[in-house]
């Protein structure tokens, strides 16, 4: 097989955003039960909502998110409501907000993100029991893609992937089981395909909110391949061959 017969890199984002959509809605969705458990012992979403968010880089050791990628992060919401649920994180001592407004996890807010990665890793082992190796061939390519997606953003370095930039590369510590490698990869890959979004419809005039109400049609539709095209660049790390293969392994996952 080979690029020709229609697995390019940016064909093959167009196919493989619904996949990895899929497949993390899943892990995370699993969790929601105990992720609830965990969160109402240190305050509930009002003190934990935004740290799970970003708890790809918050949990990091010196881990901190800008402005610009919480704005981007949560780019199609409300900014007035984004900073007053901010606000809440700092009072209930689970973020620290420094002088230029960049935000970094407390103690607290450390204590519950471990105990978050080990909701994740027990449910992610449960959910995708019997496809180790699968998962595992997931969590080596998609390792490699988020590598060179990193070397592209900052080749770039033109801000236009604040979010991706917000949330990676993941935190990874040692020991940390494949199941939650996967899921916080996917998570990640999702955030650089949203910037790629948002850097076509703003190349076509329009705002979050203008694009959130666009309807379906050829303007939609252009928007869409031009997404395709920016979040296609990472997988040339991958041959046409690995990419079908993520596309199988990704639909053979339950969930």
């Amino acid at each position: 097989m080979n690029d020709a017969v229609g697995l390019e890199p940016h064909r093959f984002a167009g196919l493989v955003a619904p996949a990895v959509d899929r497949a993390f809605v899943a892990g995370m969705f699993a969790g929601r039960d105990g992720g609830a458990e965990v969160s109402q012992r240190y305050g509930g979403p009002a003190a934990t909502g935004f740290l799970e968010e970003f708890r790809t880089r918050l949990a990091a050791p010196g881990g901190t998110v800008d402005p610009a990628g919480f704005a981007a992060v949560t780019r199609y919401r409300n900014p007035a409501e984004c900073r007053r649920g901010l606000d809440k994180h700092v009072a209930y001592g689970m973020i620290h907000r420094g002088p230029a407004g960049e935000l970094s996890a407390t103690d607290r807010g450390l204590a519950f993100l471990a105990e978050i990665w080990q909701v994740h890793a027990e449910v992610t082992e449960e959910l995708w029991a019997g496809h180790d190796d699968r998962v595992v061939r997931l969590v080596e390519a998609l390792g490699r893609v988020l590598v060179y997606a990193l070397v592209l953003a900052e080749e770039e370095g033109d801000g236009s992937g604040a979010a991706f930039a917000a949330t990676a590369p993941p935190h990874e510590p040692d020991g940390s089981p494949p199941g939650v490698l996967l899921l916080n990869r996917l998570g990640t890959l999702r955030y650089h395909r949203a910037d790629a979004h948002a850097a076509a419809w703003t190349a076509a005039g329009h705002t979050a909110a203008s694009v959130t109400a666009l309807p379906a049609g050829p303007e939609r539709r252009a928007i869409e391949l031009e997404t395709d095209r920016r979040a296609g660049g990472p997988y040339v790390v991958l041959t046409a061959e690995e990419r079908l293969a993520v596309l199988a392994d990704l639909a053979a996952l339950p969930g």
